[in-house]
């Protein structure tokens, strides 16, 4: 078995398809024996594979945006999809079957304090007609202190990733009133970046024929399958927590089947950026992106 280092900006089961190359042996069954990691706090992934400590990372198109904007071509590239929908859920202190995004606008609502998270909830509150400027942001710091604030009382609502919000729910701190994907519909939110060295190995095509097959399984196997070959890796989320958290993920068709990313799911993320402020231009797929390689 030869080894393959994966690392992750985040962890969470919203990069399911990702973590299931391993959690369900696809890795494996090509001949790769998976390590995986979590690149330190205020350390981007990308520093691993410009290292050499990873071969393979979750990361964001958005990643390119920075060194582009400093006239420079970025060290890595990105190959292949993991989320073609934004992730993201709001949860409120009650429930609301009645929710409007406008209902944000004078409460205070704890996120995250930049970069895409902030920039997608923006521009969701855009397309919903809410007054962003008029809702009072919270920014604890990264995703647990924001759970951790939300439960200590602090906000009335909250923006998270699954599985944090069905958690919630499932200790009576909160209910899920709505989400950003549909507002925003299909978009290049997250993907896997490498080196252009190594999608020339032989690794990479290994790599890629089980990620293809990873991704039918997440469209084909049932939630609660995939939520049981995970579930060790979120000892603190209760497994029919998980469950529910990756059911909602696949109704929302956040896992499509196809591994490439698409110029059109590239070109939202730009619209997403160019609302937020920070895209000096609206860069070329393929100065970020390449199609994967055969496999």
């Amino acid at each position: 078995m030869e080894k393959i280092n994966i690392q992750f900006t985040l962890f969470s089961a919203f990069y399911s398809p990702l973590i299931a190359t391993f959690a369900a042996g696809f890795l494996q069954e090509e001949g790769l024996d998976p390590d995986w990691s979590i690149s330190p706090p205020g350390v981007s992934a990308i520093a691993a594979l410009e290292d050499g400590s990873a071969h393979v990372v979750q990361s964001a198109l958005s990643q390119g945006f920075g060194p582009l904007g400093n006239g420079q071509a970025p060290s890595v590239v990105h190959f292949a999809q993991i989320n073609e929908m934004d992730g993201f859920f709001i949860t409120g202190r009650d429930a609301d079957p009645d929710f409007s995004w406008k209902k944000l606008e004078g409460t205070e609502v704890v996120t995250f304090s930049g970069g895409q998270p902030l920039a997608m909830f923006k521009y969701a509150c855009h397309k919903a007609g809410a007054d962003y400027e008029a809702i009072k942001l919270i920014h604890p710091g990264g995703a647990a202190d924001i759970d951790k604030a939300f439960r200590d009382g602090v906000g009335q609502y909250v923006q998270q990733q699954g599985p944090f919000p069905q958690q919630l729910e499932a200790d009576g701190i909160g209910h899920v009133v709505t989400q950003s994907g549909p507002l925003i519909g299909p978009c290049g939110f997250s993907s896997i970046a490498s080196t252009r060295d190594w999608l020339g190995s032989e690794m990479a095509e290994a790599f890629l024929r089980a990620y293809a097959k990873t991704r039918m399984y997440m469209n084909e196997a049932p939630a609660a399958e995939i939520a049981k070959s995970q579930q060790h890796y979120f000892p603190d989320i209760d497994e029919a927590v998980l469950t529910k958290c990756i059911a909602a993920y696949k109704d929302l068709g956040t896992w499509t089947p196809h591994v490439e990313i698409t110029k059109q799911a590239f070109e939202v993320i730009l619209d997403v950026f160019e609302h937020f402020g920070t895209l000096k231009e609206r860069y070329r797929w393929d100065q970020i992106c390449v199609s994967p390689p055969t496999y």
